[in-house]
């Protein structure tokens, strides 16, 4: 494969054709931001220009191969999970205060909260645009879809109730905004290349599962890394305070009635001031070496084999063996 999708498939043959396919998405995605108005124009080029490994469309257009792959639909699936993907990092970065995406300045630092907010309308309008000719079970299942990326992100953004488990809270948070785009992704690509509903339900199971799995591995990243993966500068989570699962999971323990004194102590570290990058990189580096980090680890990667599991009724062959290795380079990324 090319670089564009970090993912290594054994079969040459399968990995060309999705190869020149992701070309064709690429193209479609380049026009659909194309806009006659400048500024409209600029910022919804930002992020596009920017790159990225395109993990959603290449999984459309690796679960179509469970059926006819070269239809014409597959690729416009494909061009709008993506499209669908790209608005919603325009208001994560707004929401999240993130001041770098995919290694260049978000585009609220460049333009203004206002402006990333509306391209990221934008782009969901040409998202909408494109499933519209897709037919209505495409549209229901696009609209259900963006139902739940807003709830995920209107649920991390006011927590959990009292009474709700923090981690688990926070993993419903990562179901609805991750992983429902990741198993809309699974799903269109088998549907629209005319797979029977058996396999339609199970690449959408994998895709749930699997979606769940990648947030998880890019909780361990934000803190393990120095931001050549994600693009993002480390620790940024934890400045804006913004949970994940190492931090929840620090707090737990901290909570509980054998709290060591060193995780309580971590626990307010965390919860000191980190605006300053002295600050913060001390509490990257301190939460790092702290046994939740691998945990969060384990948890990823025991979510990966679930949505391998869920493979089993797929026939073996070559794109069977590609969606293991989809799921295996998710959490990959993490170690």
């Amino acid at each position: 494969m090319t670089t564009t999708t970090a993912i290594a498939l054994a079969d040459p043959a399968l990995s060309a054709r999705l190869t020149d396919r992701l070309a064709l998405v690429e193209e479609r995605l380049r026009d659909a931001v194309t806009h006659a108005d400048q500024l409209a124009d600029d910022a919804s080029r930002h992020l596009v220009n920017a790159g990225g490994k395109r993990l959603r469309p290449l999984l459309t257009l690796l679960t179509a191969e469970l059926g006819d792959g070269a239809r014409r639909e597959v690729v416009d699936a494909a061009t709008v999970v993506e499209l669908t993907h790209l608005a919603t990092l325009y208001h994560d970065d707004v929401m999240d205060s993130a001041p770098l995406r995919r290694g260049a300045p978000s585009a609220h630092e460049v333009w203004g909260n206002s402006v990333a907010i509306l391209t990221g309308d934008l782009l969901f309008a040409r998202a909408s645009a494109t499933v519209a000719g897709l037919g209505p079970d495409a549209v229901r299942i696009q609209a259900a879809t963006f139902e739940r990326l807003c709830l995920g992100q209107l649920h991390e953004t006011v927590g959990p109730r009292p009474d709700e488990d923090p981690v688990e809270h926070y993993l419903q948070v990562l179901a609805d905004k991750t992983a429902s785009l990741v198993a809309t992704s699974a799903r269109f690509g088998a549907m629209f290349a005319g797979c029977r509903p058996d396999v339609v339900r199970t690449v959408t199971a994998f895709g749930e599962k699997i979606g769940v799995a990648f947030q998880l591995a890019d909780d361990v990243i934000d803190l393990t890394s120095d931001g050549a993966v994600t693009g993002k500068t480390p620790g940024t989570d934890l400045r804006e305070r913004v949970p994940t699962m190492p931090a929840l999971l620090l707090r737990a323990r901290a909570a509980a009635p054998d709290a060591s004194p060193e995780d309580v102590a971590l626990v307010a570290q965390l919860d000191a001031d980190l605006s300053g990058d002295d600050a913060l990189a001390a509490a990257v580096a301190a939460l790092r070496a702290h046994p939740v980090v691998e945990e969060t680890r384990s948890r990823a990667v025991s979510l990966a084999q679930e949505a391998v599991a869920e493979l089993a009724p797929l026939p073996d062959g070559p794109v069977q063996d590609a969606l293991v290795a989809f799921a295996d380079a998710l959490v990959d990324r993490a170690s």
